[in-house]
Order: C-alpha cells, then structure tokens, then sequence
C-alpha cells in the first residue's frame, strides 16, 4: 500500500488484467499479477477493470433455467440463466464442495468456464482450496482447467481487496463477450468486498 509522502507516478491508464483460456487453471492478484510461481501469464489481450457495462438492448430478456446436474437445486430451487444467487452456510457445511460440483457440471454440460474470485481471504483458505481443486481434476496442471482463480487476500490493503472482484469480473466477462461461453462468477465473499468498501470509504474521510 501507499503511505504519505510517497513518490506516485499517474500511468494515465486503467489497470488491465490478462484475459483468456490462459488465465485457466493459475492464480492471479488484483493487477493480474500470477502469484501460484508458476512463471508469467502469456496472453493476447489485456482489459481493464473498469468498463461500461452492456446496454439494456444488448441483454436477454428471457427466462432460462441453467441446469446445474445437481438433481435438489434444479428440482426445488432453479437458477436463472444470467442471474445472482447467494449461498449462506456455516463452517465446514459444504460450500466449497457444492461450487467445486457446480464448477465441474457446468464444464462437462455447458463447456463453460468458471472465475472464483478470493475477496479477503485467509492464505490458509486459498491454499486449501486450490488443493482441493487439484485434486478433483477442476485444476489440472498438465492440460485444461476449467477455472481461474482471483485472489485479494486478507493481509491486503482494503483499496485491493475492494477492486479484486472487478478484476475476477473482467475475466469472466471476456469469456462470455469474445468467446461466447457460459460462465460461473464465484466470489467469496461478498461481506468482505463490501466491508473492504467501507474502510476505503473511511480513510478517504467520507
């Protein structure tokens, strides 16, 4: 982070983060830096968080269900194709389970793609994750992974943790615009990225 007093150089430029399939299967912060030490992210394109978002005319008005493959969540609570749901559980009860499942099914169905985004994390709950993922074959080191992950730790400056969601939302959004795939956004949680908000909110004095 920034202290006072500091020498500062205006960039005039956004902050842009690498887009595209190679952002599948590694690690990155919220400048799009990798930090799984696994060597540079080589891609095409870069974008930058900020954008206009699409325009009324240019989304789908219809109603449609996204099968999960999860039998109790498409027979008693649907999700809506384009829509937001909220996940609300305990310690320990399965959440990450269940959006390891959902990463897997949409893959397999919808040869989609899937963005977690990590919005003040515990180290300990990234790396257990990331293990997870490898295990199971969501992460697959060797050929194609169906996820990217987007992490703003805990021990980050509240102005990271508060943008890392945006840079997560890039990612997926040229995923489903350039490359016309279905896409899952994860971000946990979203507590933390409003609580991140707020402390920024306090040390500008508003």
């Amino acid at each position: 982070g920034l202290v006072r007093g500091e020498s500062v150089i205006d960039t005039g430029a956004p902050i842009t983060v690498p887009v595209g399939r190679e952002t599948l299967g590694r690690i990155i912060n919220v400048i799009g830096e990798p930090i799984d030490e696994r060597g540079p992210i080589n891609t095409k394109h870069r974008n930058p968080i900020h954008a206009e978002p699409p325009t009324f005319a240019e989304q789908s008005t219809a109603a449609e269900v996204l099968e999960t493959g999860i039998k109790v969540v498409d027979l008693l609570a649907p999700y809506a194709r384009g829509g937001k749901i909220g996940l609300f559980g305990g310690a320990g009860v399965g959440k990450t389970v269940f959006i390891q499942e959902l990463i897997n099914n949409i893959a397999k169905a919808h040869g989609g793609f899937s963005v977690f985004t990590g919005v003040g994390e515990r180290t300990r709950e990234g790396n257990d994750l990331y293990r997870e993922m490898k295990e199971t074959g969501v992460i697959n080191l060797e050929g194609d992974s169906k996820v990217a992950l987007v992490f703003g730790q805990m021990n980050e400056p509240p102005g990271a943790r508060a943008r890392v969601a945006l840079t997560g939302l890039t990612i997926a959004e040229y995923f489903r615009d350039e490359e016309g795939q279905d896409v899952l956004l994860f971000i946990d949680n979203i507590f933390r990225f409003t609580q991140a908000g707020s402390e920024v909110s306090a040390l500008l004095g508003r």
